[in-house]
């Protein structure tokens, strides 16, 4: 059985390999889980600073949505994204769908790849976020995929090429990394780990916003 360590769920782990929809059955409002393998996994607490960073992002993001996309979808975790295929569920940090993906929300999950997937890496979580997530989020077609390390203080962007494959999305000279999914949307990947993290309305006015 696929855990890491974490606070018991509220039920017995399933035994044995289990599929989505029984993994989903089991599954209750508690218990932070994904499904990789058929298998659970359950999730670590996550620490305040990786909190902060989540935070910052999710109203950075949502803000900027709300102005240029308003009809795009932002949903953080613990909600669940099933890629396609026998590919795991997992719940990123933060997934953004681009309006004509909004009907990939389900009840209960996101069904298929968001278009952008953002993961605050945490030390217990680096291999899989770097590894094993990376692989899986590039198979499954998710278009745009941010790491950001505020530990290392490393940030990485990647975007989907023609090929099917993540190539990296470099810094212009200003060291500024540009979205190519949210188009006109650029960040510092020094922000993450300011102390304190700068504050929203002197981001908001960089990116020239209101």
């Amino acid at each position: 059985m696929s855990q890491t360590l974490s606070r018991p769920p509220s039920r017995p782990l399933p035994e044995g390999k289990i599929t989505f929809e029984q993994f989903l059955q089991w599954l209750d409002q508690d218990t932070h889980a994904e499904w990789v393998d058929g298998e659970v996994r359950i999730m670590s607490p996550v620490r305040p600073n990786h909190q902060h960073v989540v935070v910052f992002l999710t109203n950075l993001l949502s803000w900027w949505l709300a102005r240029r996309l308003p009809d795009a979808v932002l949903l953080t975790e613990p909600v669940l994204m099933k890629l396609p295929g026998d590919l795991p569920a997992y719940s990123p940090d933060i997934l953004i769908l681009l309006p004509e993906n909004a009907g990939r929300e389900r009840e209960s999950h996101v069904e298929g790849p968001a278009d952008l997937v953002v993961e605050v890496i945490s030390p217990e979580s680096r291999a899989r976020d770097r590894g094993e997530k990376f692989e899986n989020y590039e198979k499954a077609g998710v278009r745009e995929y941010w790491l950001i390390d505020p530990e290392r203080r490393r940030a990485e962007f990647y975007a989907l090429g023609e090929d099917g494959f993540y190539e990296p999305i470099t810094a212009d000279a200003q060291g500024v990394i540009h979205s190519r999914v949210l188009e006109g949307l650029w960040v510092k990947p020094e922000w993450f780990w300011q102390k304190p993290l700068p504050s929203l309305l002197s981001v908001f006015h960089e990116l020239g916003l209101r």
